[in-house]
């Protein structure tokens, strides 16, 4: 499978581009246009031996198959949509989209085209102990599952974040961002197929010089099977040695699992511990050897037109439900007017 990278603003194309090449794709070149330097930088010193080749020159190559794209959130379902035009298949950042329009126009495409739009949200799909626990799940080790609690916590590093990163109208907002990864989390792992927004609500908190900018968000959902819970914010402090302390818990009628995906704080070293209480006891599993299957299986959709790493409906779910949570949101706490 050969693809191509358009698209370098954000960090997470490092895993996308890199997550393909171990699993045996082969990457044409890339496109160095981007808003931060410093991703450009780091993506050479990780793959010094691709080549940087003009988008438009990508886009018009008729034997790549698949484009990467980690652009501006804003930017992103556009070159989707030229791509899947151009024959190609799309795996994209989250969030995939930043509005309802962009939404119904990746629909649009996928109809006329046939071609696969994917969401790379590597809060599952580039965490072992996620996969991990999905085969203790669909073992019954805790019964039936009735709700997630997914807390996403992430640090700001506001020095080497670009003008857009605080800019709604380019990132999407906190919920349409970030909470995308454990509606996801939501959804795969207690088998809904679909889900409504009970109540969701975005504030800021932090630093005083940017009153507009979403740094904290909350969302209740629930199915026809299961409720979750989310909170997503940026307060990871400097003190902790990674970029956040990503936690989810599942609660199943017979035990429960909780992973500490990135550090289990004060205790064992390493990512990926996860922790499973049923009728026999504790235990903790170390899931950090637990081998991907994200992007080998979308290698494989892409040659058999498959749905093994995601189903595509599943996709346009997680995206309109983010949207709504966003769209729904209160202000947490509402702002204060003059006479108060």
């Amino acid at each position: 499978m050969r693809f191509a990278a358009i698209g370098l603003d954000h960090r997470h194309i490092y895993h996308m581009v890199g997550g393909l090449l171990e699993a045996g794709a082969h990457c044409v070149g890339f496109e160095p246009q981007t808003s931060d330097p410093r991703v450009l930088a780091g993506f050479r010193e990780r793959f010094p031996a691709l080549k940087e080749v003009a988008g438009a020159r990508l886009l018009d190559d008729p034997a790549i198959d698949l484009i990467v794209c980690a652009g501006i959130p804003s930017e992103r379902a556009g070159l989707a949509v030229k791509a899947m035009a151009a024959g190609k298949d799309v795996m994209v950042d989250k969030p995939g989209v930043t509005s309802f329009a962009q939404l119904a126009q990746v629909e649009a495409a996928v109809a006329e085209t046939g071609r696969i739009f994917s969401v790379c949200f590597s809060e599952r799909f580039v965490v072992p102990s996620t996969i991990v626990a999905g085969k203790l799940i669909a073992d019954g080790a805790i019964g039936r599952v009735v709700q997630t609690v997914g807390l996403g916590p992430h640090r700001l590093n506001r020095a080497i974040r670009p003008d857009w990163f605080f800019d709604k109208t380019q990132a999407g907002g906190i919920l349409a961002d970030i909470a995308s990864h454990q509606i996801d989390q939501f959804l795969h792992f207690t088998g809904s197929q679909d889900a409504e927004i009970v109540a969701s609500g975005i504030g800021h908190f932090g630093e005083a010089d940017l009153p507009d900018y979403e740094d904290f968000g909350e969302v209740l959902l629930r199915s026809d099977r299961a409720s979750g819970f989310i909170r997503v914010d940026w307060f990871t402090a400097d003190g902790l040695p990674a970029w956040g302390d990503g936690r989810l818990t599942i609660l199943g009628t017979k035990g429960t699992i909780e992973l500490r995906k990135y550090v289990d704080i004060a205790g064992r070293p390493g990512t990926d511990h996860l922790f499973l209480v049923d009728g026999a006891g504790t235990r903790h599993i170390d899931a950090s050897g637990e081998k991907l299957t994200y992007f080998r299986n979308l290698i494989a959709d892409i040659a058999d037109r498959t749905e093994t790493a995601a189903a595509q409906q599943h996709m346009f779910t997680v995206c309109r439900l983010a949207l709504h949570a966003q769209d729904r949101a209160v202000r947490l706490p509402p702002r204060r007017t003059e006479s108060q």
